[in-house]
Formats: structure tokens, sequence, C-alpha cells
């Protein structure tokens, strides 16, 4: 099991969750972050970090985020590695809670 990085975390990309991951699991691009799906060991510590409240376990992914579990790990084969928590875009509370934002995803 893993989790997901879905939705919500578009142009957000706040980072606190980085912070706590004990395995390194994060990836960074532009305005999104993703779970490697192959490092990540299901701890769930990342869950209560996320101010956007947009990761997920796996198992309990709503149906209309079901494709982010993929997305995460293509996502992570070219994405650097994020160990240390940054400054979220200046705008992203503005985003938080806005959905249907993949077509924003800047990969």
């Amino acid at each position: 099991m893993t989790f997901v990085v879905t939705d919500n975390c578009i142009k957000c990309k706040y980072t606190d969750c980085v912070a706590v991951c004990p395995v390194d699991a994060f990836f960074e691009g532009p305005n999104f972050l993703a779970i490697d799906p192959n490092i990540c060991i299901d701890c769930a510590l990342c869950v209560p970090e996320c101010p956007a409240d947009a990761i997920y376990q796996d198992t309990e992914l709503p149906s209309e985020q079901r494709e982010y579990l993929a997305l995460n790990a293509k996502l992570c084969e070219s994405w650097p590695n994020i160990r240390e928590v940054k400054a979220p875009p200046q705008d992203a509370d503005e985003w938080n809670g806005v959905a249907n934002k993949l077509e924003l995803l800047e990969r």
C-alpha cells in the first residue's frame, strides 16, 4: 500500500508533508508533489500535515481521484526528490479547495 497526492495539491504545493516523511518518498514538480509508491512505507505521517487535505491512502482514494495513483508513480520517475520544507506559492491559499485542477498540472 501507499499514499497518494491528489488534485488539491495542484497549485497549492504545501511541503509540510515532506518534513515528516521518514523515507523521503516525496518528489517535486513545478506546482505539485508526488509520492513514490515504491518508497512509501504506508506510515500515514504525511496525511495530517497536509494543509490541503490532498493525501489519501491508495485504498481510500475517492473514485474521482483514482487516476492520481498511476500519475504519482509516473511523475516520480522524472521529478527530483524533495527532502526539506519550502515556502508554498504565494497564491496557494487561493487555490486550496478549488476542484478539478488536473488540467493545471505542470509536468
